[in-house]
């Protein structure tokens, strides 16, 4: 996610160098879902107190934003955070109101470790530090810098680390982000999800970002068609029914203004998409990013809108 969304490579949320961390266990049983409602929030700007959003919304989970490479194949939020402090402090507030997370690697601004990595193996190591550090359920690769998504060596790199990871982690959870047209996966989508399936990475839900469409218009239909391009996508690929390819499906929208001149997602629009989403059965409903979910400019999303109305929509899906 660009400027506004993802301009969070001054992003974060998660901690520590290693399971040692004191208080960093997984959340209980009774914990929710951290791949299908939880919104983005990073360390950087705006509300940042995940505590006051779910007193306030219900919302249970959310999707840290970003691991990054230390300009080698170490991860460190925002590239410069260890995996300890205030990132693993936010994982223990949240996990002690009964929440849960999933970090985000990657976003648009900053160094990737995808592509900094030089092996696949040597990718899933990073990768496993931050699953080691935190005990995690699901990890998101939001895929959409061109040095990651533009190359065909790094996506594979990405793709064969993932397998790499899911075979040492049985259970875990693995959400791919990319970009898209109004019509679906761009070439290079399309070529990412093929990979997966020759490779064997068996990636867990596709997400795409449905907004910078550059000429604003209906945002629930544009968000609508993008998913049912998604959709057709995985099920030529996989060979899946159309119930099964949406039930791998997700999106991750923007709220109020996007990266775009006059392109808005207003709150009937994400009513109307999380609608959408719940007579598919989407994997995964989220949004850029509970930090903007506020009315007017600076750090909120640039419409008049009620202090958490986007998060809340997120907060009661079900799936």
């Amino acid at each position: 996610m660009k400027p506004l969304r993802r301009l969070a490579t001054l992003a974060a949320a998660a901690g520590a160098a290693a399971a040692s961390i004191v208080g960093l266990a997984p959340a209980a049983n009774a914990a929710p879902d951290p791949v299908l409602a939880s919104p983005y929030l990073y360390q950087w700007g705006g509300q940042t107190s995940a505590s006051a959003a779910m007193s306030a919304t219900g919302v249970k989970a959310f999707t840290l934003a970003f691991v990054l490479s230390d300009g080698g194949c170490a991860p460190k939020w925002d590239g410069t955070r260890a995996l300890s402090g205030s990132d693993a402090t936010l994982i223990k507030q949240i996990r002690s109101a009964g929440g849960d997370v999933i970090p985000s690697f990657g976003g648009w601004s900053g160094t990737k470790l995808g592509a900094k990595c030089s092996s696949a193996s040597a990718l899933a190591g990073a990768y496993q530090k931050v699953i080691d550090a935190y005990q995690l359920k699901a990890i998101d690769l939001d895929i959409e810098n061109t040095d990651e998504f533009e190359n065909a060596t790094v996506q594979d790199r990405i793709l064969n680390a993932v397998k790499l990871t899911k075979q040492k982690n049985p259970g875990l959870r693995v959400v791919i982000t990319i970009g898209t047209e109004t019509t679906g996966p761009s070439t290079w989508g399309k070529r990412l999800i093929d990979q997966a399936k020759k490779i064997g990475a068996n990636v867990d839900a596709w997400s795409v970002m449905p907004f910078d469409f550059s000429n604003g218009g209906d945002m629930a239909a544009h968000t609508k068609s993008a998913v049912d391009g998604l959709k057709n996508q995985l099920k030529a690929t996989f060979g899946w029914s159309d119930d099964v390819a949406y039930r791998h499906s997700g999106l991750s929208s923007m709220n109020g203004r996007t990266d775009n001149a006059g392109e808005t997602v207003t709150v009937a629009n994400f009513k109307a998409i999380r609608d959408y989403a719940a007579s598919h059965h989407l994997a995964r409903f989220t949004f850029w990013a509970t930090n903007r979910d506020c009315s007017g400019g600076g750090e909120c999303s640039g419409i008049s809108q009620g202090k958490y109305d986007f998060t809340r929509i997120v907060a009661g899906y079900t799936g």
